[in-house]
């Protein structure tokens, strides 16, 4: 697997083996044509990141940071190596933790980000729970893009709290939602 575009372009990310399903190259591509310049110094949280390819991919396109998220002991070992490998670790902080505690740990430190990536298990409703949860979370800057990548079986709501659906794409199995966040707290629609 290779970065596809920006300072690390053409470099090649280590694998996992085993239970890890890597973003293929050409849904990573589309959705990077997708975001445009909203990964342009944004601070990056990449969820069940695996070999870091989705938030390693902003880094290489001009994001400014990003924390990755991933509590498998094999994909923390591969995911360190590439951050190292890549000489991101400077603008890198991983955190070996279950995605739930990561996003309590991150909200009560007060921390925001203008840009996520989930990319969980498929199936188990793995992918709503989790986008409900950051949904509720204080994490999201206004105008924050959350990438959930999920399988064609699943079906993800139109808005998720204050999240709304802007767009849907297919990939094979593979679906892709992106939701953004209100620009201020005034366009929040109240649950009722």
């Amino acid at each position: 697997m290779r970065i596809i575009a920006g300072s690390l372009k053409g470099r090649r990310l280590a694998p996992v083996k085993g239970r890890i399903r890597p973003t293929a190259a050409k849904v990573r591509e589309a959705v990077f044509s997708i975001l445009g310049e909203a990964v342009l110094e944004a601070r990056v949280l990449d969820l069940f990141a695996g070999t870091g390819a989705l938030g390693i991919e902003a880094l290489s396109r001009g994001a400014r940071e990003a924390v990755f998220v991933e509590d498998h002991p094999a994909a923390l070992r591969v995911l360190r190596r590439n951050l190292e490998d890549l000489g991101l670790a400077a603008q890198s902080l991983v955190l070996p933790l279950p995605v739930a505690g990561a996003l309590k740990k991150l909200a009560a430190r007060g921390e925001l980000f203008g840009l996520v990536f989930m990319d969980p298990p498929y199936g188990g409703e793995v992918a709503a729970a989790t986008l409900t949860g950051l949904a509720a979370s204080a994490i999201l800057l206004p105008a924050a893009w959350v990438v959930t990548e999920h399988s064609r079986r699943e079906t993800l709501p139109e808005s998720c709290g204050k999240l709304r659906r802007r767009q849907l794409k297919r990939y094979g199995d593979t679906q892709v939602a992106f939701y953004l966040a209100p620009a201020n707290s005034e366009e929040c629609p109240q649950e009722g």
